[in-house]
């Protein structure tokens, strides 16, 4: 079981939560419809948050978010359920590599003990502030680049038109 604080829950789950949905319909090359988007990444918040107070170990955790995350783009966004797969993976995939970077960054910039700084609540938080950064400038590039190729696609009833 993690120990999650309200403002860990406000300043980096929520927003870590509406980039992964948001990642999940760049990947997947789909328009976003704001109202959807909204209710899947509030659904996918509460998802985390009840799954990150279950007593499993932090891989589990990661897992299981990536089968809500799946669920939720394929019932709520009408992505399929190929692409959902797919694009779920490489968002996660893309969060880990951010992560890791921070990290990196951590130990060999700032010559910080990443254990001591995860274990602080405020320090995790402003620490781990970085890797979620890189995530959204990653994505809103790539959402730029596909804007301008036109490569998002809608989707209507469940069919990519």
């Amino acid at each position: 079981m993690l120990r999650l604080t309200l403002l860990y829950v406000f300043l980096r789950i929520l927003p870590e939560e509406f980039l992964v949905v948001f990642a999940v319909h760049l990947f997947s090359k789909t328009v976003i419809n704001v109202k959807k988007y909204i209710i899947s990444s509030m659904f996918f918040v509460i998802a985390v948050y009840l799954i990150r107070l279950l007593p499993i170990q932090y891989g589990i955790h990661t897992i299981i978010g990536v089968v809500v995350v799946i669920v939720l783009t394929i019932n709520i966004n009408k992505i399929s359920i190929i692409k959902s797969i797919q694009a779920s993976i490489m968002a996660v995939i893309l969060e880990f590599i951010c992560e890791g970077i921070n990290v990196f960054i951590i130990q060999h910039i700032f010559k910080a003990d990443v254990k001591y700084v995860f274990s602080q609540p405020l320090s995790k938080i402003v620490y781990a502030t970085p890797s979620l950064v890189i995530f959204a400038l990653i994505l809103f590039i790539y959402y730029f680049y596909l804007v301008k190729k036109n490569k998002l696609k809608e989707v209507m009833n469940g069919e990519i038109i």
